[in-house]
């Protein structure tokens, strides 16, 4: 065995893959991602001191405290095809107030650096301020967004195994296509997973990707069971709820991603500790692109065992449960 394949037999995701680890509700769920282009490296402490960031970060805080709301932020490298030059590019992605919902709703902006903080206030705190922007408004709701993790400053194997994707996606998915962007991006949890990316404006995040299934990822086609072991859920949703929504997906196929979607926690056992689930029932409503369908759906996930798994590269390996769903029913069909 070389020097490379005894690394990357400890690399967190060599070991959650070749254990069999099942993905699925690994997803964060968030109610918005809020995207900043920042230059490399991406070194915690650095950032962590940079004023700018601190600032972004407390506005972050802000808005969880007050509004209750989870704002996930990432950042994204520089890239030679998308920037400009004595600017910054901030995306936001948004998902609708407490009504089911297929993508989240974007806004992008590019404008000088010194004007982020602003922006980023009338974004999740004082929206009567947002019209000041309307200069710097990108018309880009006809762009998807691919963000691959490649933040090796956190785990090695997010800058091993996702560069390579990374550096495939752009290079034969991007040519000739002005309305697919791929970009580096920093942590967003899960990188025994790597490679993993998020796909926006929907907000499927994917994980233990292989070069093989990019052509179904990115061109949406062919058997949708074909990319089960690679999916990690959909943000819009809760850990189970993402589970119940990869089995519908399953069983739908492609028409399913075009339906908006929310979910409602019914119980679960223990009632108050979630580390210790052993199982949760659910209901999830689906309803057409049209909104002349509506179809409801109670299911219960239960844990279906546990796997070794290292939570990081280079640590000691740990047990994680496994769920699945053990039952899942259509309750109710309406049409409008």
């Amino acid at each position: 065995m070389n020097v490379k394949d005894l690394v990357d037999c400890q690399l967190c995701s060599v070991v959650s893959k070749s254990n069999g680890e099942d993905p699925i509700g690994t997803a964060k769920h968030c109610h918005g991602w809020l995207i900043i282009e920042w230059p490399q490296p991406w070194i915690i402490k650095d950032l962590m001191s940079n004023p700018l960031i601190g600032k972004i970060f407390a506005l972050i805080q802000q808005c969880q405290q007050e509004q209750g709301v989870n704002i996930q932020p990432l950042l994204i490298a520089p890239d030679a095809n998308y920037s400009v030059k004595n600017n910054s590019r901030i995306i936001y992605y948004q998902r609708p107030n407490n009504i089911p919902f297929a993508d989240y709703k974007k806004q992008e902006f590019l404008l000088p650096q010194e004007k982020i903080v602003s922006l980023i206030i009338a974004l999740l705190i004082d929206s009567d301020k947002l019209s000041q922007f309307d200069a710097y408004k990108q018309s880009t709701n006809d762009i998807r967004d691919i963000l691959v993790c490649t933040h090796g400053n956190v785990d090695l194997a997010c800058s091993r195994f996702g560069f390579p994707i990374y550096d495939r996606l752009k290079k034969q998915y991007t040519i000739n296509n002005d309305n697919l962007r791929v970009w580096r991006c920093s942590h967003f949890g899960g990188h025994r997973f790597a490679p993993t990316l998020i796909d926006f404006p929907m907000g499927q995040v994917w994980g233990h990707l292989d070069v093989e299934i990019l052509d179904h990822l990115i061109n949406r086609q062919g058997n949708v069971e074909q990319l089960r072991p690679f999916y990690r859920g959909w943000t819009g949703l809760s850990q189970f709820g993402q589970i119940v929504e990869r089995d519908l997906w399953m069983k739908w196929g492609w028409p399913w991603l075009d339906y908006k979607k929310s979910e409602h926690i019914i119980q679960q056992y223990p009632n108050n500790n979630i580390d210790d689930l052993k199982w949760i029932e659910l209901s999830l409503e689906a309803i057409s692109p049209d909104n002349k369908i509506k179809y409801s759906y109670q299911a219960k996930v239960e844990v279906s065992g546990e796997i070794e798994t290292l939570t990081s590269s280079g640590k000691k390996p740990s047990l994680v449960k496994q769920y699945a769903v053990s039952q899942c029913e259509e309750i109710v069909k309406e049409v409008g």
